[in-house]
Formats: C-alpha cells, sequence, structure tokens
C-alpha cells in the first residue's frame, strides 16, 4: 500500500458524544474489489452512515466494510475490528494481511476480523484535492534549509489547501476526522449485531482507537494498540515527533551498515553518520533520478520502518554511486491522490494549526539543531496552516474513564511513533491501560516485529484477556 517515494515525500476534555444510532440494518456480504493482493477468505459490503453525525436525517456516504469470518464457531467471541493506519490509508483487505503475516489461528478462531476503508478513503466515498504528481512528490516533507525555504513551502502549502477546498469534494473535507470515523466504527458494530467490539490498530490506528474507546468505553471489549501516536493524535506535536523518531531509531542503521563495509558507507556509526549529512548536501546540488538531499532524507526515514535494514543500505550505496535505488516509482494513480487529500482532511480537520509563517519558521530552526537528520523537514510548514475551515468539534479527551481493557504495544526505536508520544498516551489512559515497550526498532511491533515476548503478550490479551498486572519491559530478540 506504501509507495516509497509516496511515504518519503509525506513523512509519513469531556465534549459532547453524538452517539451513533443503537441499531443498523443487516449487512449484506458479498465479493471484495481487487486490492493489493488476493482476498479469498474475506467478504465485503459497503453500508450507509451519515456524513455530519449532528444532522443524521442529511447526506449521507458510503463506508466499505470487509470480514474474515471465524471458522471455529465454538471459539468464536465475537469481533475483532482493525485499522492498519494512516490517516488515509485503505484498510479493507487488512484482515487478509494480517491472516498472510501470520495472526494466530487461535485469534483467527476467536473473532471476525473486521477491516474497512475510513470515511474519505478508497472504496468508501473517497474525498479528493485534484493533486499533482509534483505536488505529491513533495508533500510535507520538503527539508527547509533556511528561512525562504519555508516561505517557498507557504505558497505550495496554500494552494494545496485551496485546491482541497475547491475541489469537488470540499464540502465533505470538514466531516473526514477521527472522531467521525470513531462513530462510523460504532455503526459498523451496531450493524454486525454486536453490543461490544475489540480492536486491533496501528499507528494512526492506535489514535483511532483511543478515540473511540474514550467516546465509547462502554461498547469496547479488548483493544490493542500498536505503535502509538501521543493523546493529542496527529496534531503538530506529533508531525515534529517524527524527527525525534528518527534520531532513536538511526543508530540501528548506523551501527548496521557500519558492520557491513560491503555498502562502503562507513566503518564506524559515526562516519555512517556523517555520510548521511554528505550524502543529502550532494543530491541537493545534483539530484539522482530526481531523488534530492530533501526526499533522501525521507526515503531513510521510510526504510528505518522496517525491521530489515539491508535495502536502506542498498538505496544508500546506489544513490552514493550515482544510482537510481531499487525502490518502486510514483504514479499519479487515484489511490496515491486520495491517501494525500483523505491525509490532509484528518489532520487539519482534527487540529487546529499555528498559521504564522513566521513561527513555522523558528520551528524549522530550532529542530534543525535539535533533530538534525530530519527535523527542518518535519517542521516546516504545511496544508493545515491554511485551511479554510477550523475542527467542526473539540478534540476527544483521553482519559482514564472506562474498563481497563486496553493494551498498549511499542517498539523502543520507533521512527514514526516515537516511545516519547507512547508514554504520554499511556500516562492520559491511566490504570485503564498497560503498555509492552519491545527492545527493537521499527514500525509496528504486534506480528511485524519478530520478539516473541511482545507478540505472545499481544495474543494471550486477544485471546484470553489476560491483562497484564504492570506494564510490561520485553528484552531484545534475534538482533
Amino acid at each position: 500500500m506504501r509507495k516509497t517515494l509516496l511515504a518519503a515525500a509525506l513523512a509519513v476534555f469531556g465534549t459532547t458524544v453524538l452517539a451513533p444510532a443503537a441499531s443498523a440494518a443487516p449487512l449484506d456480504w458479498g465479493p471484495c474489489p481487487a486490492g493489493a493482493f488476493p482476498t479469498p477468505d474475506l467478504q465485503c459490503t459497503t453500508m450507509k452512515v451519515p456524513l455530519d453525525y449532528r444532522n443524521p436525517d442529511g447526506r449521507t456516504i458510503d463506508v466499505a466494510v470487509s470480514r474474515l469470518p471465524s471458522k471455529n464457531p465454538d471459539k468464536r467471541r465475537g469481533v475483532l475490528l482493525t485499522n492498519p493506519g494512516g490517516p488515509g490509508g485503505e484498510g479493507l483487505d487488512y484482515p487478509q494481511l494480517l491472516k498472510l503475516v501470520k495472526l494466530p489461528q487461535s485469534v483467527l478462531d476467536e473473532y471476525d476480523i473486521i477491516g474497512f476503508d475510513p470515511r474519505g478513503v478508497g472504496h468508501s466515498t473517497p474525498v479528493t484535492c485534484d493533486l499533482t504528481l509534483d505536488q505529491m512528490m513533495v508533500g510535507n516533507l520538503p527539508y527547509a534549509n533556511g528561512p525562504a525555504d519555508v516561505v517557498k513551502q507557504a505558497a505550495v502549502a496554500k494552494a494545496e489547501a485551496k485546491q482541497c477546498a475547491d475541489a469537488g469534494t470540499g464540502p465533505m473535507l470538514p466531516y473526514v476526522t477521527t472522531a467521525n470515523t470513531a462513530r462510523d466504527m460504532d455503526r459498523i458494530r451496531a450493524a454486525l449485531g454486536e453490543s461490544t467490539v475489540s480492536y486491533l490498530g496501528a499507528s494512526y490506528g492506535t489514535y483511532l482507537g483511543a478515540v473511540y474507546t474514550s467516546m465509547f468505553p462502554e461498547r469496547s471489549d479488548r483493544f490493542v494498540l500498536d505503535s502509538n501516536l501521543g493523546p493529542g493524535g496527529y496534531d503538530i506535536d506529533a508531525m515534529r515527533n517524527f524527527g525525534r523518531g528518527m534520531e532513536d531509531r538511526f543508530p540501528d542503521f548506523a551501527k548496521f551498515a557500519a558492520a557491513h563495509p560491503e555498502y562502503g558507507l562507513g566503518t564506524s556509526p559515526a562516519r555512517v553518520t556523517a555520510k548521511f549529512h554528505e550524502l543529502a548536501a550532494r543530491l541537493d546540488r545534483k539530484p539522482v533520478e530526481g531523488i534530492t538531499g530533501s526526499l533522501f532524507r525521507g526515503l531513510t526515514f521510510e526504510g528505518l520502518y522496517s525491521t530489515n535494514l539491508k535495502p536502506l543500505a542498498e538505496n544508500w550505496q546506489a544513490l552514493d554511486q550515482g544510482r537510481a535505488p531499487k525502490t518502486p516509482g510514483l504514479t499519479p494513480d487515484d489511490s496515491a491522490e486520495n491517501l494525500f487529500a483523505a491525509r490532509f482532511a484528518v489532520l487539519c480537520g482534527d487540529s487546529s494549526w499555528p498559521r504564522s509563517v513566521a513561527g513555522y519558521q523558528v520551528d524549522v530552526a530550532i529542530d534543525r539543531i535539535r533533530y538534525p537528520l530530519l527535523g527542518a523537514a518535519t517542521a516546516n510548514i504545511a496544508a493545515c496552516a491554511f485551511w479554510p475551515s477550523a475542527p467542526v468539534e473539540p478534540k476527544v479527551r483521553i482519559t482514564g474513564r472506562g474498563p481497563a481493557n486496553v493494551l498498549m504495544v511499542q517498539n523502543e526505536r520507533d521512527p514514526g511513533t516515537p516511545l516519547a508520544g507512547a508514554r504520554k498516551l499511556r500516562a492520559a489512559f491511566g490504570d485503564r491501560a498497560r503498555m509492552v515497550t519491545i527492545d527493537q526498532g521499527g514500525h509496528g511491533a504486534y506480528l511485524f516485529g519478530p520478539n516473541g515476548c511482545g507478540n505472545t503478550t499481544v495474543t494471550e490479551f486477544l485471546v484470553s484477556g489476560s491483562h497484564p498486572a504492570h506494564d510490561r519491559y520485553c528484552a531484545a530478540e534475534n538482533r
């Protein structure tokens, strides 16, 4: 689902809850649309939800839902809603992907695994900003070498915000939010005939899960949040935190590259780090196949998501030698544009963003020093600074109100959702949550990481409800 250059360009209270109706029409399951890979075990359907839950009898939009049914009715407990992250990521075929990456049979027996494309995304009613390929390549990660670069990016960001507002789906944008997606999830629960739901969400999906279980604690069963955003969600703090995440994870790569001299990237971690800065500067002067120093920083950030660092070392070697890296190209298809548009909608609709260009110039100057690998990119200005409308409702506050049924799992050195943010979410949940911290790097802990201690803890919680009495630390394995 993630194209490397696209991802490099991207980055990566007590409010009144408007509860969905308690019941919904039953779902009519059928074949699934073609996706990223075959889905022979998956069933799909589409349901209607209000665009604006404050006006439940007004316009409706589609939400596409999938189901991987349990084949063991004697063991079936209920349903497990899933979300792979984003915002803007499709989730319809995610249950099948989880099965392919060996979701334990005990979990497959216990639940019908439910996926869905969030509102505004994919096979649900999609949003668009009519973005060009060049705009998508710039994305949210142009590395600012000085104040003038922030001004230049401000013009790009302002144009993107206007395009989003002027596009045919512009009227939808204020309602493509995390809170409304959580309300859609509760409509899915009702349509499935379930009194409660369990949940497995990764990356941005942790914030979506945290919002749902805060809005509907009595309808939440067992909630697993993997690779956690802070309690503010995908706001400016989370965006700037990418810089910290790269600083946390990069030493693992520097150590790996230094231990493999065949790549020619340096014989010590310090020399590999120096190579990073030298190569970024060289690519800014003379790009290779369109890859600038800014995109190289983003490509490196994306490569650090994986537990396998060999492909990243190979890409560095290629660029160092003036060759294009072995990465998939970015094509201007509808799914890529939709990902960007939905991402803008959620980021800008969930949070109020600073609007002062001078303020971003200050942030860039600070983060260039604080997080020298990526900070001057992740602190740069983006479309939300020029978004035409303020959030339609206050942000959902994450608190300890509700049952102790949240299990957080977190890699110690996660570039995309750093440990610092996860600790803030853990504190916000209080006694509702326990957190399993794993001594490993990369983005994605459960199933996508090799740590047996972490994987076993999550599986036991999903299957038996075994909630650790205390937070748990899992030592490194297979490093």
